[in-house]
């Protein structure tokens, strides 16, 4: 048996996120738990990891009165910072798969916000670069800080090689989603 959830389904299913947490119906199965023997077993706990930050996500857009949009904005744009790319609205609209004009509300109302700031560029003055504000950063921390210790603490207990099997593994995902 698969565990599969479609993206609407999961909305409907939970739309109120407060108390929402999800486990795989696989995860209670006897079949197998053997990530060694079953490479299945792995996939449905990363999508089970998914799901959960998914409703996490939901949730602190609820608190927060922000659409989802919003959020995966956001996370972008922090990615963006952490990565040293400059994020623009073209970018951003891009990353989102939005068109222009919904970009440029987007990044209207989270600046009405005081979640992103506009700044010219300092070497190309025609270009517009997206921050990420410290009231955004401020938010952020207070909702996801302890789940993200949680999960620090967790990724502490794995040696630094099988950090570096996690970390293969995750981007060797992502690749093979993303070729989609």
């Amino acid at each position: 048996m698969v565990c599969l959830l479609m993206g609407p389904s999961l909305y409907l299913d939970h739309r109120d996120s407060r108390s929402a947490r999800y486990t795989c119906p696989m995860a209670q199965e006897p079949r197998t738990n053997d990530a060694g023997s079953d490479p299945h077993v792995l996939i449905h706990k990363l999508r089970e990891v998914v799901v959960s930050l998914d409703l996490l996500g939901a949730r602190f857009a609820r608190v927060h009165d922000l659409h989802p949009t919003d959020v995966r904005a956001l996370i972008l744009l922090l990615d963006a910072e952490r990565a040293g790319h400059p994020a623009t609205p073209g970018w951003l609209g891009s990353a989102l798969g939005v068109n222009s004009a919904s970009t440029t509300a987007l990044v209207d109302r989270m600046q009405s916000r005081d979640l992103v700031s506009r700044t010219r560029d300092t070497v190309d003055r025609r270009r517009v670069l997206l921050e990420v504000t410290s009231t955004a950063r401020t938010l952020g921390e207070s909702f996801f800080g302890d789940a993200i210790g949680r999960a620090v603490v967790s990724m502490k207990s794995l040696s630094p090689s099988d950090r570096r099997v996690v970390d293969r593994f995750l981007t060797d995902v992502n690749t093979a989603i993303s070729a989609e």
